[in-house]
């Protein structure tokens, strides 16, 4: 029989395949065996939050005939760092066939973030195995971070993604021909419910629901990544929750990122003491879109958060952002991966600062695509040429926008030669003799 092995990192991705299967986007139960893969990517994975420790996860884990966990496997080695060497691809597929308990039939591959590992190391030990990409978050609208070897490339059927933002294309894998596919939005809500259901007798949504709150303040942990120092983002949460306050909630509630310092929210309670609201901090083991399942809150307040969207388009709840323009003036390098979600937040969500009512977002606006596309363009401008006429016209007559002008920098635009730089530097000398002697080579 032949075997589908599933790789997740997270519960989101996780309930995002669910929902995929769910709807037949695999063939029927019975057509293959169903393993689930997981992998804990975080820097030092032993003291991170396991996936499954998370409420729901069983009942994710009961749509595969067994679950495999890769940290396990290729253990001491960190699964974000290593990957077989090409000579060593035979015989590492050998151990997992044996370790797993394979068989010898086909094997198909179902990754996230397939320019990284462990996806990438998954695909090199399988070389004929064929490879479908899933994206749970709002990167699948932005190019491929980096090139792919084509002996991977060739083999990926399809990008399956959820409906996030109606009506805007993803750009990723594009470069290679793959075409997307929506996972359908009645079968991940669906996914969400079952989860929220699981977390029906949870003391931390009891607690949180009986507080009353209006208002979910969403933290990212971007320190982590390096966008914000840790009190810079501490300051970042105390800002969401004055937003908040001063839009009339009295009673919010903060969901940290699984691995934020516990100091974060002992700012939050200073904060919400001055401002006279009631704050309870979720702190569990939960998706925020549990959170939305049973507490139904009016408002909820981000900085780039794909929850953000998820709130949005899966539960009609009003949306806010916050440091948005912020982190993308300082995000680098230019083709940082972060830079389309934070783009597709600022363009599309309402400025809690400035004075913008919140609101759920409806689908694209006809500003949308062309923005993302032309920043897309200047990220990945090598492997998509074919945008650069389009970059060009719609930087033409906007680079200067109040709404535009914050996603480029002069530098970008000026080393492209697109609307918006100034004057190409003038070429040294010693620049012009080497160009000059390869054409005498070539010649």
């Amino acid at each position: 029989m032949p075997v589908q092995i599933f790789q997740v990192s997270t519960l989101y991705g996780a309930a995002t395949l669910a929902a995929s299967l769910d709807a037949g986007q695999f063939g029927p139960r019975d057509s293959a065996r169903r393993l689930l893969l997981i992998s804990h990517n975080a820097e030092i994975p032993e003291t991170a939050l396991r996936l499954e420790t998370m409420t729901g996860y069983e009942r994710i884990a009961a749509r595969f005939d067994g679950t495999l966990d890769w940290n396990e496997t290729i253990h001491p080695y960190h699964p974000a760092a290593w990957a077989p060497r090409p000579e060593e691809a035979p015989l590492w597929q050998r151990v997992l066939r044996t370790a797993w308990d394979l068989g010898t039939g086909p094997v198909e591959l179902i990754v996230e973030s397939i320019q990284v590992n462990p996806a990438k190391a998954l695909a090199g030990a399988f070389p004929e195995s064929t490879v479908h990409v899933y994206a749970d978050g709002l990167m699948s609208y932005g190019p491929t971070r980096s090139d792919l070897a084509q002996s991977i490339a060739c083999r990926i059927r399809r990008v399956l993604h959820l409906d996030l933002v109606p009506g805007l294309r993803p750009l990723l894998l594009s470069e290679y021909g793959v075409e997307p596919e929506l996972v359908p939005d009645a079968a991940f809500r669906a996914v969400l419910a079952e989860i929220a259901e699981e977390a029906a007798d949870d003391p931390e949504i009891a607690r949180a629901a009986a507080a009353e709150p209006t208002a979910l303040l969403l933290g990212q942990y971007l320190a982590a990544l390096s966008l914000l120092t840790a009190e810079e983002e501490e300051e970042l949460h105390v800002r969401m929750l004055r937003g908040a306050a001063a839009a009339g909630h009295r009673s919010i509630v903060f969901k940290p990122h699984p691995t934020a310092p516990a100091r974060y929210s002992q700012a939050l309670d200073e904060e919400a003491e001055r401002s006279g609201v009631r704050l309870t901090v979720l702190g569990g083991p939960l998706l925020a879109e549990t959170f939305y399942e049973r507490c139904r809150p009016e408002l909820v307040v981000g900085c780039f958060s794909t929850a953000m969207l998820t709130a949005a388009v899966y539960y009609d709840v009003p949306v806010a952002r916050v440091g948005t323009a912020e982190v993308l003036e300082r995000l680098t390098p230019f083709e940082n991966s972060n830079r389309i979600p934070l783009t597709v937040v600022d363009h599309l969500v309402a400025d809690l600062e400035g004075g913008e009512e919140p609101a759920v977002p409806g689908p694209a606006p006809a500003s949308l695509t062309p923005l993302v596309r032309a920043v897309g363009y200047c990220m990945r401008h090598k492997v998509h040429p074919g945008l650069r006429e389009e970059a060009a016209a719609f930087l033409a007559e906007h680079h200067a926008a109040p709404g535009t002008a914050h996603h480029f920098t002069a530098e970008r635009l000026t080393q492209l030669g697109l609307p918006g730089g100034g004057a190409a530097p003038e070429r040294t000398g010693t620049s012009r003799l080497r160009r000059g002697l390869a054409r005498s080579r070539r010649a």
